[in-house]
């Protein structure tokens, strides 16, 4: 299966520790939205595992994996109660938070994209899954926050453009059958790398053109 790139216990374990990065951000917002210790836990555990389990279930890999494996149920939990006792110095720690974060969403991109693949899907159907494995567990988050989804958002830095460049570098390495631990690296490092630019460089999508114009004002 191409979406084997590493190891199992290799694969789980960077898994676990992308989990556990996105739940601390799922966490982070929960507090600054002066949420309960459950709504920690629900924002932890949604942000973390949301884009896998849309994925699954979209290409009918059920019951989802997030359910059939109690270390990828229990790692968010985990995140939710670090961040409820310790969240000023989580908070104060943010930088390595958003660096762990950038290379969870290179593995989780590279890593949907190639379990969408092994389902039968095909290259632009597998993109968008390894896009949305990626991102979707934050949509997810800000929606229940009650925020626009960040990735929606032009003041935030590019977070999907990223994933979808490294998604669509899987595709490509697949359908020349060059998918390999080292291409795939390479793959989610680009991705990594791509996002970190962006952090420091506040990178943003363009908007439409002319929308400050009379047109738009008026609406």
């Amino acid at each position: 299966m191409t979406s084997q790139l590493f190891p199992p216990d290799v694969q789980q374990t960077l898994d676990l520790i992308g989990i556990f990065v996105f739940a601390l951000s799922g966490g982070l917002l929960a507090v600054r939205k002066n949420m309960d210790i459950f709504g920690i836990c629900v924002l932890a555990e949604a942000t973390a595992l949301g884009g896998g389990v849309m994925r699954d279930l979209v290409i009918g890999a059920t019951p989802v994996v997030a359910f059939t494996n109690l270390g990828y149920f229990l790692t968010p939990l985990l995140a939710g109660l670090v961040v409820f006792f310790l969240h000023p110095e989580v908070e104060r720690i943010n930088r390595s938070v958003q660096t762990l974060d950038a290379l969870g969403l290179g593995l989780f991109c590279v890593t949907g994209t190639a379990k969408a693949h092994d389902y039968g899907l095909g290259s632009v159907s597998s993109v968008a899954l390894g896009m949305l494995t990626a991102a979707g567990g934050g949509v997810i988050r800000d929606v229940l926050a009650h925020e626009t989804p960040s990735l929606l958002r032009w003041d935030r830095e590019i977070y999907a453009v990223p994933a979808l460049v490294g998604a669509a570098m899987v595709a490509v390495l697949t359908a020349t059958g060059t998918l390999t631990t080292a291409t795939g690296t390479a793959a989610a490092l680009t991705a990594f790398v791509l996002r970190m630019l962006a952090l420091k460089f506040g990178w943003r999508a363009p908007r439409a053109w002319h929308r400050n114009g009379s047109r738009t004002s008026e609406e």
